[in-house]
């Protein structure tokens, strides 16, 4: 009888411990799925809010080294009302009167439509460019021109513009313009009004945190921008441009960057053809050149008749006699004495004769002279050859 009651004991048991199995891995289940939809709710919700700082330079909300959160809190500390307009639609939306003052950073991503937009909107105001372009100020129509320079230290405002007189401002690297305060030797200067209620501003450093205590950058940024009771800060974003429009190094150079590019390759062409016609026209013959013995002898004659140097030809005519004659009488690398010794001996020539043919250092009145000498000293070298 327990035989037979065993067996049902026995297969209930599994089965409560799958179930208990089965509910413990549901509840963890459930657990994971909850943390995993939390944690993606809270990485949305980081992405999706809007941050309260900025990296974007020269935005008044970035904290950072390159930003101007100093200088706008600053401002606002002094009764100025900042409006940041990161947008050329955000701009169009800002009202702008008489007492606004709109200051515009990183003008290099202004396009023209934009700048329509810009003046259009702005007219009542006073506009600050912070270092414009050239592409910029032509587009503008400003008769000032535009350079960037390293100033060798401070600037002092040399002008009678009230705005910054007795200021000293410090950048690394400033713009220039045509006339105005803040002068760079011949380069120009770094502020300049080329139009009503329009100022040409070319030391941006003193708008970044990490420069504006530097000098008088402080007092400088304060009088540029805080002149009236609202300060809209301008940032372009490439949102601004159009389909068909950009801005890049070509839109950045001068008109007559183009012309004068074309006018130097014409001149490297002119150049390269001139210069190539000087040499002729191009020879062609096989390699290594082989050249007869001969011929080189009539060239090396030629050279020295021309330049009239029978000296050297006559010293020429005699090392070359004494070599053979010393090879023939097999006297190996002796004196030019012992082989006119040893001719004479051989020709039964007088010995005077003999060293009169082969002695070096006399020099031959001409032509003539030259030619006996070659003649002689052949026949001496005959005489020697026989037996």
């Amino acid at each position: 009888m327990s035989h037979t009651e065993n067996p049902p004991e026995t297969a209930a048991a599994p089965s409560g411990s799958a179930g208990g199995l089965a509910v413990a891995l549901r509840r963890r289940g459930a657990a994971l799925l909850i943390g995993s939809v939390a944690v993606v709710a809270v990485a949305l919700v980081a992405l999706l809010a809007p941050s309260p700082e900025s990296a974007t330079p020269l935005d008044p909300d970035n904290p950072g080294p390159d930003g101007s959160r100093a200088l706008a809190r600053v401002l606002e500390d002094h009764g100025v009302q900042v409006v940041v307009a990161r947008s050329a639609d955000a701009l169009d939306d800002t009202p702008v009167d008489a007492d606004t003052t709109v200051v515009v950073v990183r003008t290099g991503g202004l396009g023209p439509p934009t700048i329509e937009r810009m003046l259009a909107h702005t007219r009542p105001a006073e506009l600050i460019l912070v270092e414009p372009g050239p592409a910029l100020l032509d587009e503008l129509g400003l008769p000032s021109s535009s350079r960037r320079v390293e100033p060798d230290g401070p600037l002092r405002a040399d002008c009678d513009d009230p705005l910054v007189a007795g200021l000293t401002l410090e950048a690394d690297r400033v713009a220039t313009y045509d006339a105005g305060c803040f002068p760079v030797g011949d380069s120009g200067a770094v502020l300049s009004r080329p139009m009503s209620r329009m100022v040409l501003w070319g030391a941006e450093a003193v708008l970044r945190n990490e420069d504006v205590l530097h000098a008088d950058n402080a007092a400088v940024a304060l009088r540029l921008l805080g002149g009236r009771e609202r300060l809209v800060w301008y940032l372009p974003s490439v949102r601004d441009l159009d389909g068909e429009e950009g801005v890049g190094l070509a839109s950045l150079l001068p008109r007559w960057i183009v012309p004068a590019l074309i006018l130097a390759l014409l001149a490297v062409a002119a150049l390269a053809w001139a210069r190539g016609r000087r040499l002729g026209p191009l020879a062609v013959e096989p390699l290594p050149v082989v050249v007869r013995a001969v011929e080189t002898t009539e060239s090396l004659g030629r050279l020295y008749q021309r330049a009239g140097d029978r000296r050297h030809a006559a010293d020429l005519l005699r090392r070359a006699t004494l070599d053979r004659l010393a090879r023939r009488l097999r006297l190996g690398p002796a004196a030019p004495d012992a082989v006119a010794r040893a001719v004479a001996e051989v020709t039964g020539r007088p010995a005077a004769d003999v060293d009169r043919l082969l002695a070096p250092g006399q020099t031959p009145p001409d032509d003539h002279a030259l030619i006996t000498l070659a003649n002689d000293l052949a026949a001496l070298e005959e005489e020697a050859h026989r037996p």
